[in-house]
């Protein structure tokens, strides 16, 4: 009953942030370790943590929780606006002296991809198509973007607009540049965890004349569920300069490969 009391919704959102603070830095942690941290009732972290995984913030396993992102599962949106912010911003730099004035850019829901988009309001007049719920909110009110929206039903975890496999949404579309970002890449081939996600991804990927991967080092040399695309099917690829020489000659020999480098950015991130 108490925790219907209006009075109690501002304890209980400070506690959410703090556990989920709490569980992106460590990757990992129990209810009990939880429970510890936020000095309540091992019954209330159960709640919480329940709540945040319906959300699909956090991700329930066995013994705790987790924010990370597996090889099957991808972490929220949430989660990951909060992961390697700097690498992102240094490979949205690099990305921006692709966009002129005047062009089509599709973007995708991925929160790389999302560093470019708040970026984008400053070099308009632009059209931008986009399936991420973030980017449609930055640009709703920017009279320099023509906005377009797309997509299907909406997902909560990725606060994005996915369409179904058949999805033909973006079948008459030729944009300038598409840009997009994945789960692992190996030096041949990307990968996604989700087979409805790669779906869309492929879909968007198909609209575009120049089409931009924008991948940090984390992201480098792994693999995940499902193959998403090959490299070549990418004509750029963006990658920060904490990426192996090998590994960059590697990818080099299927598309075009550009460096962001990370330490012009190290005192211009938040």
């Amino acid at each position: 009953m108490m925790n219907d009391n209006p009075g109690l919704k501002k304890p209980r959102i400070t506690r959410q942030r703090r556990i989920i603070e709490h569980v992106v830095g460590a990757g990992f942690s129990s209810a009990a370790d939880l429970a510890t941290l936020t000095n309540v009732s091992l019954m209330t972290i159960h709640r919480d943590i329940d709540d945040l995984a319906t959300r699909g913030i956090l991700r329930k396993v066995h013994g705790g929780v987790s924010a990370l992102p597996s090889t099957v599962f991808e972490a929220s949106s949430e989660i990951r606006m909060q992961i390697q912010p700097q690498a992102k911003t240094a490979l949205a730099r690099k990305a921006l002296e692709m966009v002129e004035p005047g062009m089509s850019v599709m973007l995708d829901d991925s929160t790389t991809v999302f560093a470019l988009a708040r970026l984008l309001n400053d070099v308009g007049p632009l059209t931008v198509i986009t399936n991420y719920r973030q980017a449609i909110e930055l640009f709703r009110e920017n009279d320099d973007i023509r906005l377009i929206v797309t997509g299907g039903q909406y997902s909560r975890t990725h606060d994005s607009f996915i369409g179904l496999p058949n999805d033909g949404s973006f079948s008459s579309y030729a944009v300038d540049v598409v840009f997009q970002s994945t789960s692992t890449m190996g030096s041949e081939m990307t990968y996604h965890q989700e087979q409805d996600v790669v779906h869309m991804k492929r879909a968007m990927l198909k609209a575009g004349t120049r089409r931009v991967l924008m991948m940090d080092g984390s992201k480098a040399g792994r693999t995940s569920l499902h193959h998403y695309v090959p490299v070549s099917d990418f004509t750029d690829l963006i990658l920060t300069d904490d990426v192996s020489s090998e590994f960059r000659e590697a990818v080099s020999e299927h598309t075009t490969l550009h460096i962001a480098p990370l330490h012009s950015t190290h005192n211009q991130t938040g």
